[in-house]
This record gives C-alpha cells, sequence and structure tokens, in this order.
C-alpha cells in the first residue's frame, strides 16, 4: 500500500500519508491513486474539479459548505503549513456540532479527505501556503455557506495569536445555532 489512512476524531473524515520516495535527488509520491483510495478511504466517489490557492500567513479561509451540492473534497498543501479544520453539520450524525483539525504542510505531504456533509477551513501558518483540494461536486455560489470561524458553540482552537486575516463572507459567516445544516 501506497498510503496509510487514519480517522480522525470525526471518524469519517481521514488523514491519508502518502508512501514518499527521496533521496539526494529530491523526493517523489502518488498525491492521488483512485484504486487507493477507493480501497482505503472511500468508494464510489468521483472528484469533478480542481481547486488551487495561495495565501499569507495570518489568513484563514472558512468555514465553507455547500447546502446543496455537498461537495467532498480531498485537500492538501504544496507550499507552507496550514492548521486545517472540519465541522460535522449533519443532524443525524453522533457527531454534529464537533469538529477535528490536523496540521498539513509541504513537508509531511498529509492529506485530508472531507466527506460532503461537512464545513471546512484552515489557517496559514507560514509566511504563505498554497493550497490545493478537489472537490466531488462543482462550486454553486449561491449554494455556499459559511460558519462563523471563532463561534463558541464549536469551540475550534485555533493556534494563532489574535485575529487571523478573513474575507468578508467568511466574517459574515453564521454562528452554528443559526446554519442550515444536514439531515
Amino acid at each position: 500500500m501506497a498510503i496509510q489512512v487514519t480517522a480522525t476524531v470525526l471518524p469519517e473524515v481521514k488523514i491519508i500519508e502518502p508512501k514518499v520516495f527521496g533521496d539526494e535527488r529530491g523526493f517523489f509520491f502518488e498525491s492521488f491513486n483512485a484504486q487507493e483510495f477507493a480501497e482505503h478511504v472511500e468508494a464510489g466517489v468521483e472528484f469533478v474539479q480542481d481547486n488551487h490557492s495561495r495565501s499569507a500567513k495570518g489568513v484563514l479561509r472558512g468555514l465553507h459548505y455547500q447546502i446543496q451540492h455537498a461537495q467532498g473534497k480531498l485537500v492538501r498543501v504544496v507550499e507552507g503549513e496550514v492548521f486545517d479544520v472540519v465541522v460535522d453539520l449533519r443532524k443525524s450524525s453522533p457527531n454534529f456540532g464537533k469538529w477535528a483539525g490536523v496540521h498539513l504542510s509541504a513537508q509531511n505531504h498529509r492529506q485530508v479527505w472531507v466527506p460532503p456533509g461537512f464545513a471546512h477551513g484552515f489557517v496559514v501558518l507560514s509566511e504563505v501556503a498554497e493550497f490545493l483540494y478537489k472537490t466531488t461536486d462543482y462550486w454553486f455560489p449561491e449554494h455556499e455557506r459559511c460558519l462563523l470561524w471563532n463561534d463558541a458553540d464549536i469551540g475550534i482552537e485555533w493556534p494563532i495569536d489574535g485575529a487571523p486575516i478573513l474575507a468578508a463572507k467568511d466574517a459574515a459567516g453564521r454562528r452554528f445555532v443559526d446554519a442550515e445544516t444536514y439531515e
């Protein structure tokens, strides 16, 4: 197996660590293998879109989700480091409203599988970070929603000092008690 898969405190959210082959020339690893993903992470997933963002230190993006056309996301960092966060928004889940956080970096090569039904976001810890992710559905701006990043009801322990740099839509995120959620 070229990947090691570990569940987070939210069992459906998985950390994927590839086998990295390295020497004095550099390194090589498979960043995605559909067969291994289906066998060890989740079967039946089809990715339809790849996204790439670059952000400066202190930028927090999220916590985003689509209330219709819910997206699964396979996320990773190719430059720098982020603290990646996922929140369970499925009312039927025993983990409804709980969160998991994972450090992702270009050095650790970790990826996180975020299934549909979860909000997702990250904060940049390095001077800059480039963040790549695959999605299982397209972006529909009319269905995009945002949870407030610092809602005390969720209680995310962001590893930052002070306020992050936010987009207007993220600063206007909804509190968990007012958010649209999944069944």
